[in-house]
């Protein structure tokens, strides 16, 4: 009789397992869940419209009234992070499960079938490897040119590359383990071979590494977008906000400090979540 495979366990419930002892990977998930408040009801955290102008509350402070001030137009800059989460955080996800879907097929391919298949797949993504990832994603904008959609198929078609590797190389090792060849023993082929019995047994690895292309993402999208090819203002792109604020540093700070301080905090909570269900599965290898 086949023996059944031994499936990873889930990568989310492995590795925030005991959380209760980690306050580090709690503050995480904390910061973590109010962004995707943020995006999800940004009304209910920050009421109002973050494009309505005040002249006459420009550059102010941060205070009980602004909690991270206002910008040279008198617009909150507090409503305007918050209603701009939506836009980074959508542009990032949209940018990751590009390069998910489409590197994650590159490797099983590569992997299941190996060959003069797995050869030239694997030359193209070295191919593209060689190529840095901004220098690349400027090169796509280049040819789609700017937009938000635009900037996340730039950093999407980036992410390709790192989970093709990462998925090619444990298919390989799933497809060596000794409940593959009792299947094809038994009769199992093709996508039935696939769907039961590769994929699920290097998932909790695909997500491990999508955790952390997340992370790297949401900096890629703020940098596109702070270079000028994200939205076009007055949207209140992350990115964007904290490009705005450059020529207020002197005076006004907050405009440029706190908006990348959220970033800050958002990726460096995605790392910290990251490692942790590396830790917990073993990692991406």
């Amino acid at each position: 009789m086949l023996a059944a495979p031994e499936i990873v366990a889930s990568p989310v419930t492995r590795g925030l397992r005991g959380t209760a002892s980690r306050p580090g990977v709690i503050l995480a998930v904390l910061v973590i869940v109010v962004v995707v408040g943020w995006v999800l009801l940004p009304q209910v955290f920050a009421p109002g419209d973050p494009l309505r102008a005040a002249p006459e509350s420009r550059l102010l402070a941060p205070s009980p009234d602004h909690w991270f001030g206002t910008d040279e137009l008198g617009r909150d800059l507090y409503l305007r992070v918050v209603h701009g989460a939506s836009l980074s955080v959508r542009s990032t996800l949209l940018a990751v499960m590009i390069g998910l879907v489409a590197g994650s097929l590159i490797g099983v391919i590569a992997g299941y079938l190996g060959g003069i298949i797995d050869g030239a797949l694997m030359r193209a993504v070295d191919v593209v490897l060689a190529i840095p990832g901004l220098m690349l994603s400027l090169a796509v904008i280049a040819a789609l040119g700017p937009g938000t959609l635009q900037i996340s198929i730039a950093v999407g078609v980036g992410a390709i590359p790192a989970f093709a590797r990462v998925v090619r190389a444990e298919t390989l090792r799933v497809r060596s383990s000794d409940f593959i060849e009792a299947a094809h023993v038994v009769g199992v082929r093709g996508s039935r071979m696939l769907v039961h019995h590769v994929v699920p047994n290097i998932t909790g690895h695909v997500v491990v590494l999508a955790t952390a292309t997340l992370a790297t993402a949401v900096l890629a999208v703020s940098a596109l977008s702070f270079l000028g090819f994200g939205a076009a203002p007055p949207a209140p792109e992350w990115g964007n906000l904290i490009s705005d604020g450059r020529d207020y540093l002197a005076v006004a700070w907050w405009l440029t400090l706190l908006p990348a301080a959220v970033v800050v905090a958002t990726v460096s909570s995605i790392m910290h979540i990251s490692r942790t269900l590396e830790t917990r599965t073993g990692g991406a290898r």
